[in-house]
């Protein structure tokens, strides 16, 4: 069975750092390109982040710039989103998807064939 498991999410006070990682379960990340979404209640969803096969590229969403980075180790089979300086505004479920193979990875959801079932973030004092 196909599955992507995200873990590292919680509850952490404005200006923390959290960091979450996606596991391939029966599912090799190298093959794919790998990007995180988020949705908070009432908005639609976003995308975060995203890299590609060798992590050659990467792109960020305008909001998390400078404060998120993301990184993958394929020898783990894990990719990970380093996220500093979270604001309350970050709260929302986060989500690993895998797509495909693309020169320079995209944030565009309809990209990604694969998804994991999500991870709370909770930015709050």
């Amino acid at each position: 069975q196909l599955q992507l498991v995200e873990s590292g999410g919680g509850l952490v006070q404005p200006g923390g750092s959290l960091r979450l990682s996606c596991e391939g379960s029966g599912f090799i990340l190298d093959d794919h390109d790998i990007a995180w979404f988020r949705q908070a209640p009432g908005k639609e969803r976003e995308g975060v982040s995203c890299i590609n096969r060798n992590g050659g590229s990467t792109n960020f969403a305008e909001s998390v710039k400078g404060r998120f980075t993301i990184s993958r180790d394929n020898a783990k089979n894990t990719v990970y989103l380093q996220m500093n300086s979270l604001k309350p505004e970050d709260t929302a479920v986060y989500y690993c998807a895998a797509s495909r193979v693309f020169t320079y990875c995209a944030r565009a959801a309809t990209l990604y064939a694969y998804w994991g079932q999500g991870t709370q973030v909770t930015v709050s004092s």
